[in-house]
């Protein structure tokens, strides 16, 4: 453990609650001519959580961000559910392994010969992982194949994901329909949600499934919906071979309206509309099916995504988590190997960050944060902040926000928000130029393990609660850049 971070851990862990304000008057010396510095009086951490009134736990730790030393903490080694502040810890994961102008690929690729415009053998889609693929590269990938000349298929066209294992959902515990809860696998469209919109139509309803971007709007066949006369719930999930099979209560629908739903096979669904694309290009093909095994052919067309620091900003700017499994389990593989489940490779970034930046009791089954099993505390957050080299990464891509009331402080920083669970970790510099590193996690676990699956959704209470959670965040941050400036 280097030295800094020891010295920055043990004031943490001893210093008492009476430190934990800082005095209303600078403990600098008198200066020459009388002079005394001043800072204005500002409330103590423990009477904004007093004020606040959120209940359950809260534990925050900021430091110096070039050194680390730890300036301020309230239980600084509580696990905490971090929510998708974990993004932040996959972002500088994935960065740091797989290099910041990383790119995922996927390929089309033929088994055998194409002659007079005819393949003799199978068209494969093979997925690299990109989790920012979208429907609008699938019709690039079947240009490609027709400007190479192909018009025809005698065989099948097949799907291959396995570049990474197949995640049916990645929390268990989420209600079925919730798009932020979709499958992953290494073939991911259009982030693995399906569009469902509806209209009244005299005394029914027209219906729609399909994979919509701003070119197209190419409808499914993997997923399908049924108007069902029920008050509740809203809507069901079955899976009917390999169709998502849907239903949505009538009385739910109103007049017209749409939604995106998660896709539990997203290989198959990738599949559906590459077929599509391709007979759009007039390409004919008929029979679809997925591959355990990586072809060997030629390549007919090759769609790159953009560079992973790229790739990241976004992930962290609309915290998609789809983006942050795919990026977390990108690079277990490429440091471990392919891992067989998602908490395995949460896992390995545990152990990572224990490598990294010496942190105690991190604990991730995910890479996203979705998780409420997930555990991070402060200290350890703040570990990460201030490792060598970890704020020249992380601050850039770390989405810029102004928190605060009168005049607002800029931080770069990752928000979290579960049902009564919140956090908040980045960085920002005092009026006075000082750079500080910060994390705060609070959470009401006893109130959030008392809900319902229905009411997971609009939990009551659940967004005063976090109107006042986020509160106390730019209250403290406001504290701290009077109080450490």
């Amino acid at each position: 453990m280097r030295r800094r971070h020891f010295l920055a851990g043990a004031l943490g862990l001893t210093a008492s609650p009476g430190l934990a304000a800082a005095p209303a008057t600078s403990l600098r010396p008198l200066q020459r001519g009388g002079a005394k510095t001043v800072r204005p009086a500002v409330p103590s951490a423990a009477q904004l959580i007093t004020r606040a009134g959120l209940g359950g736990r809260i534990g925050f730790a900021v430091a110096d961000a070039q050194t680390g030393a730890i300036l301020e903490s309230l239980n600084p080694v509580r696990p905490m559910p971090p929510a998708s502040v974990a993004k932040a810890v996959t972002a500088l994961y994935a960065l740091e392994t797989l290099g910041p102008g990383y790119r995922f690929g996927t390929r089309l690729m033929a088994t055998g010969p194409i002659t007079n415009g005819v393949l003799d053998g199978d068209l494969v889609l093979v997925g690299g992982g990109d989790p920012a693929l979208d429907t609008d590269g699938l019709h690039a990938l079947a240009l490609h194949a027709k400007e190479g000349g192909l018009r025809a298929v005698t065989g099948r066209l097949l799907v291959h994901g396995g570049v990474l294992p197949f995640v049916e959902r990645i929390d268990q515990s989420q209600p079925e329909h919730v798009g932020y809860n979709p499958s992953v696998n290494g073939l991911n469209l259009n982030f693995n949600r399906v569009h469902f919109q509806w209209a009244r139509n005299g005394k029914s309803y027209d219906l729609s499934m399909d994979a919509r971007t701003e070119r197209f709007r190419p409808d499914v066949a993997t997923a399908r919906m049924a108007i069902a006369d029920r008050a509740g719930p809203v809507y069901t999930y079955a899976r009917d071979g390999d169709v998502d099979a849907w239903t949505v209560a009538r009385s739910q629908l109103g007049g017209e309206g749409a939604r995106w739903l998660p896709v539990r096979n997203p290989d198959l669904y990738a599949g559906d509309v590459m077929r599509t694309m391709l007979r759009a290009n007039g390409i004919t093909v008929s029979k679809l099916e997925r591959t355990d095994e990586m072809p060997n052919g030629t390549v007919l067309g090759y769609e790159t995504g953009a560079p992973l620091v790229k790739v990241a900003r976004a992930m962290l700017r609309y915290s998609t988590n789809l983006t942050a499994e795919v990026l977390g389990m990108s690079a277990t593989r490429q440091r471990v190997g392919r891992p067989e489940t998602l908490r395995e490779s949460g896992s390995a970034m545990s152990a990572w960050l224990a490598e990294r930046a010496g942190a105690r009791r991190a604990d991730f089954d995910d890479h996203s944060g979705l998780n409420a099993s997930d555990r991070i505390s402060a200290a350890d957050m703040v570990r990460m902040l201030t490792a060598p080299g970890a704020e020249a990464k992380l601050r850039p891509v770390l989405r810029q926000m102004n928190v605060g009331e009168g005049r607002p402080i800029s931080v770069r920083a990752k928000t979290g928000t579960l049902n009564f669970v919140s956090g908040l970790a980045g960085y920002f510099d005092t009026p006075s130029g000082q750079p500080l590193a910060f994390a705060i996690f609070t959470g009401d676990l006893d109130r959030r393990d008392a809900l319902t699956v229905a009411q997971r959704e609009r939990p009551p209470g659940g967004r005063s609660w976090a109107r006042a959670s986020r509160g106390l965040q730019g209250k403290l941050i406001e504290r701290w850049a009077v109080a450490h400036g």
